[in-house]
């Protein structure tokens, strides 16, 4: 759709030819997917989205869930946060993850709302029916366009008719942005010729301002006495605690004044790396705060910290890295997914295999070699690499594509 912009012109001439000069089209986008108050990465991308597509000109409305996951699929504490909603973006408490009518009824709202492009979230097969039969009945209108984004296509824990889930809700779809080579080539899995294309994880910016490593430290109650790592995010299996755990019990790092921030709520298990804590008598080198971090508190535990470790045992991508980034933060990546795609090793951080020793490995390598000033500069630069604007602008290629 046009959105003119008017000119003080001195003839009408001019007035013609500045008219159709500035003439911007703008599009009315759905971002199907979770938002505020729903809380977790996925629902942070697609805010930001919506911010950076309502500064490009285009009208944004993100249909949200009302339920999102029923409580055998969610072990952690809530599903909510207290955070604010970003500004000026339009979040409509809509979906059902779990009750078909309510899909039919969605579906049949944005046909009748034809936007231009839905842009859905996938990254987990449960949300196939819903999400698919949603973006199936909203195309039936031959005007709205389905680009989805794919955070993973075979997800970190298999679950019985997964498969089947996502083998459904892509064929609701016109065309993907995968976020890892991985999911690029898992697409093709379930889709003949795909039109498809890669597009790395945005830099997270919105979550403060960077502050001195003694100010973050003097914030969260911490001595500068020791040297810090950070584990961020929810814990779960496939993230590798367990492996972060065992490399800090490396007699190489237990004589140096290290330890290991855990900042972010554990999703089932708890008991079992409790149990690994005290087995490895680890208690003198950890600070846990393993409830969930509010997102004016994230910046403080990101610049408290010397390297945040990611020791995934699986991955696609991941948005701790993007925060890391934000911060101008080194990072160490295990070589699995799409995780080694975006931090050069030993350059801006480590990309090692999902092992102990090697975690270990790097982790004395950084201290010894006193390894940060550089990382950081690299880091500086490379975050470059990783805009708002490269994402958007690949968005609307898929869409050009297939429109």
């Amino acid at each position: 759709m046009p959105k003119i912009i008017n000119y003080t012109c001195k003839t009408s001439s001019q007035l013609i030819y500045y008219f159709w000069l500035e003439i911007e089209f703008y599009m009315k986008i759905v971002i199907l997917g979770p938002a505020n108050p729903y809380r977790g990465g996925i629902a942070a991308l697609n805010e930001r989205l919506a911010v950076e597509f309502i500064r490009d000109g285009h009208e944004v409305t993100v249909f949200n869930f009302k339920l999102q996951y029923p409580g055998f699929l969610f072990p952690g504490k809530t599903q909510f946060t207290d955070d604010s909603a970003p500004e000026g973006v339009t979040i409509l408490p809509r979906v059902n993850s779990v009750n078909p009518l309510n899909w039919w009824v969605v579906g049949r709202e944005l046909k009748h709302m034809s936007p231009d492009m839905i842009i859905v979230r996938y990254w987990l097969p449960f949300m196939g029916p819903a999400l698919g039969s949603i973006c199936r009945l909203a195309r039936m209108n031959k005007h709205t366009k389905v680009v989805c984004i794919a955070d993973n296509i075979i997800p970190h824990e298999k679950r019985p008719g997964d498969r089947l889930f996502t083998d459904y809700f892509v064929k609701g779809v016109d065309g993907f942005i995968a976020m890892s080579r991985e999911v690029l080539q898992d697409i093709d899995l379930f889709v003949k010729q795909p039109v498809k294309c890669l597009a790395a994880h945005p830099v997270y910016d919105h979550y403060g301002v960077p502050l001195s490593k003694d100010e973050a430290l003097r914030e969260l109650g911490l001595s500068n006495n020791y040297h810090y790592l950070l584990f961020f995010g929810f814990i779960r299996d496939y993230k590798g605690l367990d492996l972060l755990l065992e490399a800090l019990a490396d007699v190489r790092l237990r004589e140096k004044p290290v330890k290991l921030i855990v900042a972010g709520e554990y999703y089932g298990n708890q008991e079992r790396y409790e149990a690994l804590i005290k087995q490895l008598h680890l208690d003198d080198k950890l600070v846990l705060r393993t409830d969930y971090i509010p997102a004016d508190e994230i910046n403080k535990y990101f610049c408290a910290a010397d390297l945040v470790v990611q020791p995934y045992k699986s991955a696609t991508q991941s948005g701790v890295t993007q925060i890391g980034y934000h911060f101008d933060k080194p990072m160490l990546v295990t070589n699995v997914g799409g995780l080694a795609e975006i931090i050069a090793d030993k350059r801006s951080g480590y990309v090692v295999s999902p092992t102990s020793m090697a975690i270990a490995d790097a982790i004395v390598d950084f201290y010894e070699e006193n390894r940060e000033p550089e990382f950081v500069i690299e880091t500086s630069k490379l975050k470059n690499d990783f805009s708002w604007a490269t994402l958007t602008g690949k968005i609307l290629e898929i869409y050009n594509a297939v429109k």
